[in-house]
């Protein structure tokens, strides 16, 4: 028997089937959508770092506390949801010991006092892991314009400040004395104290001289120049012996101070000295997408900071992965493998 009303039925089935074709391509249309959203993410910015991260730098007016005012002012524009806390230190020893600890998240440190950390077998050494190699130190020793000091084993008797105890300054010029055939507890009489207070020392009269290590040129070490007559004394006739004293010693390299990194100083004349890399460094605890957000943040802020802060110029896309003692953080590494062309 024929049906009353054909057309309705053939009209309600293909409305059924255009409901169904319908929500098919509306699915697929999900499914590619999500496929492409995929795609154009950044590798490993599905989700942005969220909370509170601390970095340990330095002293206030030595150049990790600068480079750090300046990170942070970037990351928060890259990561929004990261909360970036600043903390000074006295230098690459005690942030190194800070993020062993679970106090800091993030530091900066020179390659020799991570060597000697690992060396040492310190606790959870195994742990530190790279973002970055940054820029390096040049080892700075400042005296009077008028001092009769020339070269570092001139500094016998004297009162030298040396850094504190916690930072890498101490640790170098420990090593170069050593190497000038000096010993720093018996040879000459150590002020520690760090950059933030060895240039009104100088200027006082209270010390006769003292070693910076840090980025060029230093903004402490620039403003002393400008009202007090100063001199930087050469420290590159130490170079050989002091790689003699011992495999952490193997990441110092023999340097040159460009004529124009104290002008007001050094008149036109380059000065023959020490340098070491310093490293962005964090532990393997800390999460990979976070780590991977601060590498980018470092190397996408180079120019800019770079303005400000001169050393930061050197930090160098091609070079940031040679981080020697340490490995890259998978964070950082996953970073590196999204760039590389």
């Amino acid at each position: 028997m024929a049906p009353a009303f054909p057309g309705i039925r053939d009209r309600r089935s293909a409305l059924r089937f255009g409901r169904r074709r319908a929500l098919q391509v509306t699915a697929a249309a999900g499914v590619v959508l999500a496929l492409l959203l995929w795609w154009l993410l950044p590798l490993g910015q599905a989700s942005s770092p969220q909370g509170r991260v601390d970095f340990t730098t330095g002293v206030p007016t030595g150049v990790y506390a600068r480079y750090g005012a300046l990170l942070k002012q970037h990351a928060a524009r890259d990561l929004p949801g990261v909360d970036l806390r600043l903390r000074s230190s006295e230098g690459s020893v005690q942030n190194i010991e800070r993020l062993v600890s679970g106090k800091a998240s993030f530091t900066i440190a020179t390659a020799d006092a991570v060597a000697a950390y690992r060396e040492r077998g310190g606790r959870d050494a195994d742990r530190l892991r790279a973002c970055a190699r940054l820029y390096d130190d040049y080892m700075q020793l400042v005296v009077p314009a008028g001092s009769d000091v020339r070269s570092a084993a001139d500094l016998r008797g004297k009162r030298v400040a040396i850094g504190q105890k916690g930072s890498g300054v101490s640790l170098i010029a420990d090593r170069l004395l050593g190497a000038a055939g000096l010993d720093a507890r018996k040879d000459i009489d150590p002020v520690r104290v760090g950059i933030d207070r060895m240039p009104g020392l100088l200027r006082e009269g209270k010390i006769d001289a003292f070693f910076w290590s840090g980025g060029l040129p230093t903004a402490a070490v620039s403003d002393l120049a400008d009202d007090f007559d100063i001199r930087l004394v050469q420290l590159g006739d130490l170079s050989d012996e002091l790689t003699r004293q011992g495999a952490a010693t193997r990441h110092y390299r023999a340097a040159v101070m460009p004529a124009d990194a104290y002008p007001q100083v050094q008149h036109g004349k380059a000065v023959k000295t020490v340098a070491v890399a310093n490293l962005l460094v964090t532990t393997d605890r800390t999460d990979p997408g976070l780590t991977e957000g601060i590498t980018r943040t470092v190397i996408d802020s180079r120019d800019r900071i770079g303005s400000e802060v001169h050393a930061a110029q050197l930090v160098d896309l091609r070079t940031a992965i040679f981080t020697d003692p340490l490995e890259l953080h998978e964070g950082a590494r996953r970073y590196y493998r999204s760039v590389k062309s």
